[in-house]
């Protein structure tokens, strides 16, 4: 006999929820939609909403296109998405997330108000990831990204610094990044920083935490592109040795199941519920 438990807590975020949401009303509408960048970093829930009809285009594709619908996902675009929209009469559905949305318009008036010389705008962030693309776009292309506190000395200590967070980064790391730059600026010049971490994402990490050790056997189910997910994968590991990833039930390795287990099955902001419940199915199945 094993118990199998889905933790109540994992699954989308707000951001993604909404997302998912616009996406599925405007598919029942019938016309062609378009969704700049993978709605969701899960392969499986894109798959879904590619069948209903979710066409998914990168940025040289969204420049090409007129007079169509497109979605912007959750993570949000830089200012030169709206601007290729408006030349090309696009009808942009802007699903960004309404806490990336707020850094982007902090971001954006930082940036304004002040000399680029005087000032460096510093984001603790993954390069590349579409929410860090869209926040340095917010300053022409001159924020500086940091992706942990090992990128510490590419920051310039004479000059003042202003220092933002992806949403989905490490609070414990972004708090060191801010008691370094404390011990290390010159005396001279400023330093603000902006806790723009997002607590729908960094209060899941006590949660998960307690979850993974209260189970024998653990099964995080998430995307591998998923920047949330690696972060709460490896809180899983560190509470539960016993903890393993897979994308969907077809990767569960049921030699690691024996009777008697207790067994865990959580996720990460990007993992939706239905994918849970299935892994939960097909454990419950095979050892009925």
């Amino acid at each position: 006999m094993i118990n199998v438990e889905i933790d109540d807590h994992s699954g989308f975020c707000f951001g993604v929820t909404t997302a998912i949401r616009k996406a599925e009303e405007e598919l029942q509408r019938g016309a062609p939609l378009y969704c700049l960048g993978d709605i969701v970093h899960n392969g499986m829930e894109c798959e879904r909403l590619r069948a209903m009809g979710l066409i998914a285009i990168n940025h040289e594709e969204f420049a090409q296109l007129h007079d169509v619908r497109v979605l912007l996902r959750a993570h949000g675009e830089p200012p030169e998405t709206y601007a290729t929209a408006k030349a090309n009469n696009i009808d942009i559905i802007d699903a960004t997330c309404p806490v990336v949305l707020n850094i982007q318009k902090r971001i954006k008036q930082e940036y304004a108000t002040a000399s680029p010389v005087a000032k460096q705008i510093v984001i603790y962030g993954q390069k590349g990831h579409a929410e860090v693309l869209g926040l340095v776009g917010q300053t022409d292309g001159s924020a500086l990204v940091i992706e942990s506190i090992k990128e510490i000395d590419r920051i310039d200590f004479t000059r003042d610094i202003y220092l933002y967070s992806q949403t989905t980064k490490s609070l414990d790391e972004f708090r060191l990044i801010v008691e370094t730059i404390k011990q290390r600026i010159s005396p001279d010049v400023e330093f603000h920083y902006y806790d723009t971490i997002c607590r729908q994402v960094s209060n899941r990490l006590d949660n998960i935490r307690r979850f993974a050790a209260s189970h024998d056997l653990i099964f995080f189910v998430c995307g591998k592109k998923s920047s949330n997910g690696k972060v709460l994968y490896q809180e899983c590991l560190k509470a539960n040795p016993n903890s393993y990833h897979i994308e969907g039930s077809h990767e569960i390795d049921f030699t690691l199941i024996k009777d008697g287990q207790s067994i865990g099955i959580c996720g990460a902001t990007s993992t939706p519920k239905w994918l849970m419940e299935e892994c939960k199915r097909a454990i419950t199945n095979h050892k009925s």
